[in-house]
């Protein structure tokens, strides 16, 4: 554990501040009760740095150019243009060190530009603490907290540094991201012994943990990289999930390294046998390596998911993770609460009466005492009790005794207040079934009677009926109680049931349409929801979802793992569920094999929006659930969902443009140029042509990012899958080495060309046949009924452009290149053309078989499971 500075902390390393009298502490950090000086606060800052367990510094422009050089081909090439220029080859050693230096430039500016973009959106969703500054509360970003402040903690907040309790009311902590416990740990003010490890250590709390229940006022003393959070963040960074579509890459990029080595030995050693220059084969080789490496990948992927974010912030969705944009695209199930997202979200108070049912201006008053003076979580029940009009309120004659904070295993929430009586009131409201828990009797209008099997029905029948037409219920109860300065949670028992609160929260208008547009996304949307049954399938017959596949928590918790993975994929909707029930049921999803997405804003949503493989939040959730999550929208509703599905999937599928533009062109003419260099009696290319070659097609790449999208490629979920990529290369690499023969056919047959026209064709055809691809392999349609970006557009033309001029320039002859005859311009040009033809039959049939193949493996998994 490292201590503040000593300027303004602990001076000894040794310092264990839980050990301290709070007082004494206030001292050591020239702090009060009542808060820093926002003077004094900034000047901390400027000498400690920010709250945060990493440096806030970002990569700088000559950085991540630097970044470039470290990929082992560059380095290798650097490496043979050092033994060109030493065995006197300054010429091409030169060549080959502009045709590096170019391809650095190129990928520095695609990875520079998108980590400026990425850093740029981090900062619209940074999070707030609440703490006191010149004597008020402040609500300050907690990358801004010092040693010495005095924050404001409740349920819901992720604890913004380390620190010592000053105050606390039933304050609860999970801190299983420090010890791994799963229960929350009980704190509250005092001193800890000097040796005492962090599960024990019951007055302090630390940053990263999040609180579950009550409230609390904390001085800060540890902050940034001298927090316990801080010296294991770099493992918690690494334990992040692989992501679907990383895993792909790292197996993509597998399968080129076998095929590149495998090409770079067989050649090298074949060259050396044919008694070929050591230097010149193993240039050769190299650049036939990094010929068939798609060393753009990275910084294709990067722009591409950079561009994707934002693009999705324009449409009011933040990404936290840029990984996660893919699963976005690949999800296929969606799990959320209907609060907010299927419904409008501003709940109206529609109702207080008695069990009766009668109208009753206590219940109100009664009510509105509870929300108004309770302080732990902010909910938008108490917002609307308090907005409620109506009833005739005194309650400026109450004042506030105590609290008994709310938590998700209660489920209630009781304030103490007393007026002019003897006794003091406990006030509790909460879930209906929760609070008759705490009840022995009901009141009513002649008084107290005992709480017997008929009421107990009665109140059941009544909450059922408002439950089943749409209306969300909470009990209220109330004891008088003898007046004492503090009361806990065992003080809520013989309670006096004693009336109803109805509120209406209606279907959010257009919801209907948006769920359809899920669906005909291949979206399937599930209801996981802690409302009752009757609420639940209420809603779920006015928005068009189904409301006979229903499962209860209380169902659920009688099911072992197996047997909830088989019953999850027929229910629709999750009723009265336990906050540790969702993640149970997300896993259940995924084993499945869905891609799930799951929707959450609360404090018990946290481990199910970490077990999702995309996890969605919004930016006025509670700070757990916004860390918790994948992405943050802007706004609490699914039609942006629906829009960010959309530009995830356009960024899938312009980022497997790119791959299958590289396996299709380059990996067939490498294959042709290797087998080439065994059977001719001079290298097909020099290493320095092959290298521009590469430079050049590369650069229409550069705007894949923008390319246009087929609505067809968006309209369901798309998945890596190594194994099309496999089949596409060899189709695609095969068809591409059969029209390279041809090409040496004519130029050696028709021709009798020379070495060094030989090479000028072939790289002319060679560059032109890359270039055609890209225009047919970029859509699923036929070329000409698809678009491409007008940047795709014109630098494909600009590069072709240049293919054809090329040795006919001053400079072609640096690189051994010839003007070439008109017939011979014309014979490559059509060869290009019949290439264009064959690649856009062979798209054709190629998806056909895919298609084809897809419905034979569903049509399996159908008989599989019903035992045919």
């Amino acid at each position: 554990m490292q201590s503040a500075p000593a300027s303004i902390g602990i001076a000894s390393p040794q310092g264990a501040y839980w050990s301290i009298e709070s007082s004494e502490l206030l001292q050591r950090l020239q702090a009060s009760a009542t808060g820093l000086a926002s003077a004094e606060a900034e000047a901390r800052l400027a000498k400690i740095g920010w709250n945060s367990p990493t440096s806030q510094t970002s990569s700088s422009a000559l950085s991540v150019f630097g970044r470039q050089f470290r990929s082992p081909l560059v380095l290798i090439l650097i490496f043979a243009a050092v033994v060109s220029a030493f065995v006197g080859d300054g010429q091409e050693a030169a060549i080959i060190g502009v045709i590096v230096l170019a391809s650095c430039a190129l990928s520095f500016t695609q990875e520079y530009g998108a980590s400026r973009a990425t850093q740029a959106l981090k900062q619209r969703i940074s999070r707030k603490a609440a703490v006191l500054r010149d004597n008020a509360e402040r609500s300050v970003d907690a990358e801004g907290i010092v040693p010495g402040d005095i924050v404001r903690l409740s349920a819901g907040n992720l604890i913004p540094a380390d620190g010592v309790l000053l105050e606390t009311c039933d304050f609860n902590v999970s801190e299983a991201v420090l010890t791994g416990e799963t229960f929350p740990a009980v704190k509250a003010p005092g001193r800890s012994a000097p040796d005492a490890p962090i599960a024990q250590r019951s007055n302090a709390v630390f940053t990263g943990t999040s609180v579950r229940s009550g409230t609390a006022t904390m001085l800060a003393v540890n902050t940034g990289s001298r927090t316990e959070f801080a010296s294991i963040a770099a493992a918690l960074e690494r334990n992040i999930p692989e992501t679907g579509f990383a895993k792909g890459i790292r197996r993509f990029g597998y399968l080129m390294t076998e095929i590149m080595l495998a090409i770079v030995i067989i050649v090298f050693f074949a060259n050396l046998l044919l008694q070929r220059p050591l230097i010149e084969s193993l240039l050769f080789s190299l650049a036939l390596a990094v010929g068939l490496t798609p060393e753009l990948l990275p910084a294709i992927i990067s722009v591409t998911l950079a561009k994707g974010a934002r693009a999705m912030a324009a449409n009011g969705v933040i990404v936290r993770r840029l990984d996660a944009i893919e699963n976005l695209g690949s999800m296929d199930l969606l799990c959320t609460d209907k609060t907010g997202t299927l419904t409008e979200g501003v709940i109206h108070l529609d109702g207080w009466v008695d069990v009766d049912g009668n109208p009753s201006a206590d219940i109100l008053l009664w009510a509105r005492l509870n929300a108004c003076l309770q302080t732990g979580l902010k909910n938008p029940l108490d917002e609307a009790i308090a907005a409620a009009q109506g009833g005739g309120s005194n309650q400026e004659a109450f004042i506030k005794v105590d609290e008994i904070p709310y938590d998700f295993i209660r489920k209630r929430l009781s304030v103490v207040v007393r007026g002019k009586g003897a006794d003091d009131l406990l006030i509790c409201k909460g879930a209906v079934q929760n609070v008759l828990e705490a009840c022995s009797s009901v009141r009513t209008a002649k008084g107290s009677e005992p709480l017997g099997l008929e009421q107990r029905d009665a109140i059941e029948a009544k909450f059922r009926g408002w439950s089943a037409d749409g209306y969300r219920v909470l009990g209220v109860a109330v004891r008088e109680h003898e007046k004492r300065a503090h009361c806990t949670r065992d003080d809520e028992i013989a309670l006096d049931f004693a009336g109803f609160l109805l509120f209406l929260d209606p279907p959010k208008a257009g919801v209907r349409e948006t769920l359809a547009a899920l669906g005909h996304r291949g979206i399937a949307v599930k209801v996981i929801s802690g409302d009752n049954r009757y609420v639940a399938a209420h809603l779920a017959d006015a928005v068009g979802l189904r409301s006979d596949r229903i499962m209860t928590g209380e169902d659920l918790a009688k099911l072992t793992k197996s047997a909830l993975f088989g019953r999850a994929k027929n229910t629709d909707l999750f009723v009265e569920i336990d906050p540790n029930q969702k993640e149970r049921i997300v896993e259940a999803f995924r084993s499945h094999g869905h891609v799930v997405g799951y929707m959450g804003d609360g404090i018990n949503d946290a481990p199910a929006l970490h077990e999702a493989d995309i996890g969605i939040s919004v930016d006025t959730a509670v700070d757990v659930a916004r860390e918790a999550a994948d992405i943050i929208l802007l706004k609490q509703d699914l039609g942006v969902v629906v829009r960010g599905v959309d530009d995830g999937r356009k960024t899938f599928a312009n980022t497997m443009k790119y791959i299958s533009i590289t396996t299709s062109a380059n990996f067939g003419n490498m294959i042709s140029m290797a087998v080439a260099s065994l059977f001719l009696p001079f290298l097909p290319m020099l290493a320095t042509q092959i290298l521009l070659n590469n430079l050049l097609s590369s650069i229409p790449s550069l705007a894949i990012a923008a390319d246009n999208v087929d609505a067809e490629q968006t309209s369901r979920p798309r998945r890596w899958d190594i194994h099309i990529i496999r089949r596409f290369m060899i189709s695609f690499g095969l068809l591409s080495s059969m029209f390279d023969f041809a090409t040496f056919a004519f130029l050696l047959l028709v021709i009798h060309a020379a070495p060094d026209a030989f090479r000028t064709a072939w790289f002319v055809e060679s560059l032109m046949t890359q270039l055609a691809i890209v225009l047919i392999v970029r859509t699923h349609k036929p070329f000409w009924a698809s678009r491409p970006g007008k940047a795709l557009a014109w630098l494909t033309v600009a590069v072709g452009f240049a293919a054809v001029v090329i040795p006919y320039v001053p400079l072609s002859a640096a690189f051994g290149f010839v003007p070439l005859p008109l017939t011979v311009l014309s014979g490559l040009l059509a060869i290009t053309a019949t290439y264009l033809g064959a690649s856009e039959a062979t798209k054709r049939w190629f998806f056909g078989q895919e298609i084809h193949r897809r419905r034979h493996t569903r049509e399996r998994g159908v008989d599989a499971r019903h035992g045919a």
